[in-house]
C-alpha cells in the first residue's frame, strides 16, 4: 500500500493559478541576471504642508506624513506620481495629525513632534529617526532604491539588535530572526518553514517597527545591514516608535491602532471546536448533517467542552437540515459553524439559520491578500449583520489587518512529535506582528496518535482558541476516541482551560485595547534577559504574563532544558517553587503531566466545575487562584460573552487586589474590589473560592470577622463559607469560601501568620525527584525509587508514600533519621499494581512528609511507571505477545498480515520471496515496536524483507535493539531482495526493539516484514 497525502489548498492553488498571482509582477528566469537597483540621489525640492513633507530628488519624489506623536509613513514613488493600491483596505482612519515643525539643519531637513525627529539628509537622501533626547533610533545605511519590480529600504544594524514579526513563521518567530531571512508571502507551505498568515510588520529590539503599506510579496534579511524589499516599483511604509520598559508592547499597540486591534472572540470560540465532513464523506462513508448531533453527544456524555462544530469541513461536502442541526447542537450547548468552500454568497442566509463560525478557504478568496483579507472582513460583517452574534472567523492565508476579522491557524499538518515542536515557536512569535488569535489543529488532519494527540491537546489549550479536525486521519480525532488513560487526561485538561476562560477571556478583552495577545515570547515581557531571544526559550512561551508553558514534543516522559526567566515560579502541579533566571535540565513529565509554571503574585480568576460557559448561573461561584509575593493585582474583565452589547460599554471590570511579603512570614490581604460596569446577566451578588498557595499554615483567616476553620476536605466541601489548609496540596494551600457577597461593594479576605508563596523559609523547602525509566509489573510487588533532596535545613520526620490508581497497593516509607541540609537520600517506595493493571505508562504521585526549619511541610513529585505484561515462556511469537510501544509509518503494525490501510487487520497474507507465513508482523517503515522480555529470553527468530504485494518497489533496513544497544542490523533491501533470515542471541535482555527504517527517501512501498518472528525463552 503506498499512503496518500492530501494537500488542500496546494491543490486548489495550483488549479486557480494562484501560485503565479500571489507571486507578484516579476517571473524572470533564473539564469537572468538580476536587474541593476538604483539608489535615490540628492534632494532637489523641499516642500512643508502641515505635517505632511515632501523631497524630490530628480524625476523621484519622497512623502513623508505624521500619524501621531510616534508614528509616521514615507513614500516613495520613483516617478513622482504616488500610487496606493491597499486604499482603505488595511489602514484604519486615524485621528487628528499631531503638531510637527521642520528646520533645515545644513546637511539635512528635520521632521519633529514633540517624541521624535525624522532626519532628512540631502546628499543623497537618506532618513534616520531620533528621539527627542537625540538618540537614534534607526538610521538607513544608503537611500531607498529601486528596480523594475522591486523597492528595498536598507538599515544599520545596530550590535545587538534583535528583530521579531513578519506575521506567522511556521517553526519561528519567538526568538530573534536576527541573522535570518523571512519571506512575507503567501505561500501555502503549511509546514515548518512555511509562512501561512504573513504581515509586512516587524519590530527591533531597539524600539521600532516598520510596517510596509502593499500587497506585495516582501523579503526581510535581517543581515548587517538590514535589507527589506517588496515586489512592487514603490516604497510605502509606516514607522512607530515605541516608548518606555515594554517598548515592543507600545510598537505593537501603535502598528494596530494603525490597522485595528484584535476582535473580541465570543466565549464560545474560546472553547474548543470540532470540525468534520458530515455529508457524502469521502473517507467516512455515508452520512447525514444531522449526525453531527451524535458527535455532540459523545462530548457530553464524556463530560468534555466543546464549543462549536463545522459540519461541512470536506471538499464537496455540503450541508443539509440546517436549522435542525443548528438548533441541535445550541441544545446541547455548541455553536453551528460553516466552512465557506463555495464563498460567502449564502452566508445571510445561513446564519439566520444558526451559524455563528466562519472558516475560510483559499479557493475563493481570489488572486491576491485584497482578496484573502475581504473574505475575512465580509464573513464577519456577514454574521454580525444577520445576528446579535460576535464577527467569528478562521482564515489559512491572511494579511495585515485580518487580526481585526478572524482567528489565524498554520493549515494542514500531520500529527506527529515533530509537528508539536515546530508549532510551539509560531503561534508566540506571531503575538509579535498583532495576530492575538493563531493556533493549529489538535494532532494535525493526517496521521496522529492517542499520545501526540493528547501532548497536542494539552499545551493548545493555554493558546487563546483551537480545534480538533476529524475526516481525513485513520480515525475521527475527538478527543474521547483513543480510551483510556487518554480520554481522561484529555478531558483534565479540556475543563482546566474551561475554569481558565475568566483568565483568558480577561486578556481577549485586554488585546482589544493593546493590540497585544494573550500568548508571547518569553522577549515580550524579558526585554532585557538575554536567553529570552534565544534557542533557550524557543520550545516554551507565556500564556498572558503568568502562565510559562513549556510543552512535551518528543516520546518521552521528561522534558529537558526548561528555561524560566527572573522572578519566583511555581510548578503548577507540585507547588514547587523556583528562583530564575534557571534552566531546569530535567522535568518529570508523565503523558497526564504539562510542564507548566506560574508566576508568583499572580492572581488568577476561575470558573470552577463547568463543562461550558453556558453553565455558569446566577449563584455560580468566582474562584481566584493566588501566589502571593509582593503587592499585585488582576482585573477580571466581564460581558455577556455572546453579543455585542460591550461595543456600546456594556461590561464590568473588577480587580483583585493581593498584599503580600516578598519574602518569608507575614500576612497576606485578598481585596476583591467592587465590579464596575453592567450588562445583561450580571451577577448582583457570587460566593467566592480562594486557593492561597502559602506553604504555612495560617492562625486565621478573616472576612469582616474570623471565618471558621473547618478540619477536612469533607468539612470544607459541606461548609457554605469557612477555611481549611491542605498541607498535602502542591507544598501548603489554603482554601478559603464565601457565602454570597454583593459584587457591587469590595471585601478584603485576611490571612494572617502566614507567609508568601513557598512558605515562611522557602530556602528550607525539600526537593522530591525520581529516576526515569522505573517499571513494575502487573499484579507484581515491585519498588519505586524517590531522591528526598533537604534544602537549606536540615530534614526530620521524613516519610514518603505513593498516590495509586484504586486496585493498586503501596506501602508508605519511612526515613530514619536526619537529612542533612542540602543532602540527598534514596527512599524506595513498596508497590504493587493491580493484576489487571493495563500494560503502559501509569502516572503515580510521590508525597514526601517532614519537618524543616521549625515547620510541618510536604512536597510532591509526579512520576511515570511503566506497567509491564509478564515475560514471554518456551516459544513465544512475536505476534502474540503484548507490545510496549508501536509506531508505524502507515496506519498500524498488522500481526500475522501484512502492513494494510489505516485500520487494524486489513492487511493482506504475508508473503516473502514466494512463501507465505502464517505468523509474523507487518510494518511500514519507519516502524519501531517494542516488546518486555524480563532478561528471559535467549533468541530471536525471523525471516525478513520487503512483503511481494509491493512487486519490487521500496527500500529499508531492518534493526534488532535490545536494552538501547543495537544487536544486529540488515543490508539495505529492496522489494526485490531475498529473504534474510535472523537470529539473534538475547542472553539478559529486558527490552527488545524491532525497527524497519526507510533508507533512500521515499516511503513508498516500504512494507518490510518480520515473518515468523520467534523469541525462545525460558
Amino acid at each position: 500500500m503506498q499512503s496518500t497525502t492530501r494537500i488542500r489548498a496546494a491543490a486548489v492553488a495550483v488549479a486557480l493559478g494562484l501560485f503565479a498571482a500571489l507571486a507578484g509582477p516579476g517571473n524572470a528566469r533564473a539564469e537572468d541576471a538580476p536587474p541593476e537597483a538604483t539608489t535615490v540621489g540628492d534632494v532637489t525640492g523641499f516642500r512643508a504642508e502641515g505635517p505632511v513633507y515632501r523631497l524630490s530628488a530628480g524625476p523621484a519624489e519622497a512623502r513623508v506624513s505624521f500619524v501621531s506623536e510616534e508614528t509616521f509613513r514615507i513614500e516613495l514613488a520613483p516617478d513622482g506620481r504616488f500610487t496606493d493600491p491597499t486604499g482603505d483596505d488595511i489602514v484604519l482612519p486615524q485621528g487628528k495629525a499631531p503638531r510637527t515643525r521642520w528646520k533645515d539643519r545644513g546637511d539635512r531637513y528635520e521632521l519633529s513632534t514633540d517624541e521624535v525627529t525624522l532626519r532628512a539628509y540631502k546628499k543623497p537622501l537618506r532618513f534616520a529617526l531620533h528621539r527627542a533626547d537625540g538618540s537614534r533610533v534607526w538610521s538607513e545605511a544608503k537611500g531607498l532604491s529601486w528596480t523594475g519590480d522591486t523597492t528595498v529600504q536598507t538599515l544599520a544594524r545596530g550590535a545587538g539588535e534583535q528583530f521579531y514579526g513578519a506575521g506567522m513563521q511556521n517553526g519561528r518567530g519567538n526568538t530573534s530572526h536576527r541573522d535570518k531571512t523571512v519571506q512575507v508571502a503567501v505561500d501555502y507551505n503549511w509546514n515548518d518553514g512555511g509562512h501561512p498568515n504573513s504581515v509586512p510588520f516587524y519590530l527591533s529590539s531597539a524600539g521600532y517597527g516598520v510596517f510596509r503599506n502593499t500587497y506585495a510579496p516582501g523579503t526581510y534579511a535581517f543581515t548587517d545591514p538590514v535589507t527589506t524589499s517588496a515586489k512592487e516599483q514603490r516604497f510605502d511604509a509606516y514607522y512607530f516608535a515605541g516608548t518606555g520598559a515594554d517598548a515592543a508592547k507600545d510598537v505593537i499597540g501603535q502598528y494596530t491602532d494603525l490597522t485595528g486591534k484584535p476582535f473580541l472572540p465570543p466565549v464560545y470560540g474560546m472553547e474548543v471546536g470540532d470540525a468534520d465532513c458530515y455529508l457524502h464523506n469521502a473517507n467516512r462513508g455515508e452520512r447525514r448533517t444531522l449526525d453531527a448531533l451524535k458527535v455532540a453527544d459523545g462530548y457530553v456524555e464524556n463530560d468534555m467542552p466543546n464549543g462549536w462544530m463545522l459540519v461541512n469541513d470536506g471538499y464537496g461536502c455540503g450541508y443539509e437540515d440546517l436549522e435542525e442541526t443548528a438548533q441541535g447542537l445550541k441544545d446541547r450547548k455548541m455553536e453551528l459553524g460553516l466552512w465557506t468552500e463555495d464563498g460567502i454568497e449564502d452566508l445571510a442566509a445561513q446564519v439566520k439559520a444558526g451559524q455563528r463560525v466562519a472558516k475560510l478557504d483559499v479557493a475563493w478568496v481570489g488572486e491576491g491578500y485584497k482578496f484573502a483579507l475581504d473574505g475575512c472582513k465580509d464573513a464577519y460583517k456577514g454574521i454580525e449583520d444577520n445576528s446579535d452574534a460576535r464577527g467569528f472567523t478562521w482564515a489559512p492565508e491572511s494579511w495585515a489587518g485580518a487580526q481585526r476579522c478572524g482567528v489565524q491557524w498554520s493549515g494542514d499538518q500531520y500529527g506527529t512529535w515533530e509537528y508539536i515542536r515546530w508549532q510551539i515557536p509560531t503561534y508566540a512569535g506571531a503575538t509579535m506582528s498583532g495576530l492575538a488569535y493563531t493556533t493549529g489543529d489538535i494532532d494535525g488532519i493526517f496521521g496522529g496518535s492517542a499520545k501526540t494527540y493528547t501532548r497536542d491537546l494539552q499545551w493548545k489549550m493555554f493558546l487563546g482558541t483551537t480545534m480538533t479536525m476529524d475526516g481525513w486521519a485513520p480515525m475521527d480525532k475527538q478527543p474521547f476516541r483513543y480510551g483510556e488513560p487518554y480520554t481522561s487526561i484529555n478531558r483534565d485538561y479540556l475543563k482546566l482551560k474551561e475554569s481558565l476562560l475568566p483568565y483568558q477571556y480577561s486578556y481577549a478583552h485586554e488585546a482589544t485595547k493593546t493590540g497585544v495577545g494573550m500568548v508571547r515570547p518569553l522577549v515580550l515581557e524579558y526585554p532585557d534577559d538575554p536567553k529570552a531571544s534565544t534557542e533557550a526559550a524557543k520550545y516554551e512561551f507565556l500564556s498572558g504574563e503568568h502562565f510559562l508553558v513549556a510543552p512535551v514534543y518528543q516520546d518521552t516522559t521528561e522534558r529537558r532544558d526548561i528555561y524560566l526567566p527572573k522572578g519566583t515560579w511555581i510548578d503548577y502541579w507540585s507547588g514547587r517553587t523556583y528562583e530564575g533566571p534557571t534552566t531546569i535540565g530535567s522535568y518529570s513529565a508523565p503523558l497526564d503531566t504539562l510542564p507548566l509554571f506560574v508566576k508568583a503574585g499572580a492572581a488568577v480568576p476561575m470558573w470552577p466545575g463547568i463543562r461550558s460557559y453556558r453553565d455558569r448561573t446566577a449563584s455560580s461561584p468566582l474562584a481566584w487562584d493566588i501566589y502571593p509575593q509582593g503587592n499585585t493585582s488582576f482585573t477580571l474583565y466581564e460581558d455577556d460573552g455572546v453579543t455585542r452589547q460591550h461595543r456600546d460599554g456594556k461590561y464590568a471590570t473588577q480587580r483583585a487586589d493581593v498584599r503580600a511579603p516578598v519574602r518569608g512570614a507575614g500576612d497576606v490581604k485578598v481585596t476583591i474590589n467592587e465590579s464596575r460596569g453592567s450588562f445583561t446577566g450580571k451577577q448582583s451578588k457570587r460566593p467566592y473560592e480562594f486557593t492561597v498557595h502559602t506553604g504555612s499554615e495560617p492562625g486565621s483567616v478573616r472576612l469582616d470577622r474570623t471565618l471558621p476553620r473547618l478540619t477536612s476536605e469533607a468539612a470544607y466541601k459541606a461548609a457554605q463559607q469557612g477555611w481549611w489548609y491542605d498541607r498535602d496540596d502542591r507544598a501548603g494551600v489554603v482554601h478559603v469560601k464565601t457565602a454570597p457577597l454583593r459584587t457591587d461593594r469590595k471585601f478584603t479576605v485576611e490571612l494572617n501568620g502566614t507567609s508568601a508563596v513557598g512558605g515562611k523559609k522557602a530556602s528550607a523547602a525539600a526537593v522530591l525527584a525520581a529516576p526515569t525509566g522505573q517499571e513494575a509489573g502487573a499484579g507484581t510487588p515491585g519498588q519505586v525509587q524517590v531522591d528526598l533532596t533537604a534544602g537549606s535545613a536540615d530534614l526530620t520526620d521524613a516519610s514518603v508514600t505513593l498516590q495509586v490508581p484504586a486496585g493498586w497497593k503501596s506501602t508508605p516509607a519511612k526515613v530514619p533519621g536526619r537529612i542533612p541540609a542540602g543532602a540527598t537520600r534514596r527512599v524506595a517506595v513498596e508497590v504493587t499494581p493491580a493484576k489487571d493493571a493495563e500494560v503502559r505508562e501509569t502516572r503515580l504521585t510521590a508525597l514526601a512528609r517532614y519537618r524543616a526549619a521549625g515547620d510541618a511541610r510536604t512536597t510532591e513529585q509526579r512520576l511515570a511507571l511503566s506497567v509491564l505484561p509478564p515475560p514471554p515462556t518456551g516459544q513465544a511469537w512475536a505476534s502474540d505477545l503484548v507490545w510496549l510501544s508501536e509506531t508505524n509509518g502507515y496506519g498500524p503494525a498488522e500481526r500475522d498480515r501484512s502492513n494494510g490501510e489505516s485500520g487494524a487487520a486489513d492487511g493482506r497474507t504475508l508473503t516473502l520471496a514466494g512463501t507465505t507465513y502464517e505468523k509474523g508482523i507487518g510494518t511500514h517503515a519507519d516502524s519501531d515496536i517494542a516488546i518486555h522480555l524480563g532478561g528471559r529470553c535467549t533468541a530471536l527468530t525471523a525471516d525478513v524483507g520487503i512483503d511481494d504485494e509491493i512487486n519490487g518497489y521500496g527500500e529499508v533496513a531492518f534493526s534488532v535493539e535490545g536494552d538501547g544497544k543495537t544487536l544486529w542490523t540488515s543490508p539495505k533491501l529492496t522489494g526485490a531482495s531475498a529473504t534474510v533470515p535472523v537470529d539473534v542471541k538475547l542472553d539478559g535482555v529486558r527490552q527488545v526493539r524491532l525497527k524497519v527504517t526507510d533508507t533512500n527517501g521515499s516511503k513508498t512501498g516500504d512494507h518490510g516484514d518480520w515473518a515468523a518472528a520467534k523469541f525462545h525463552c525460558a
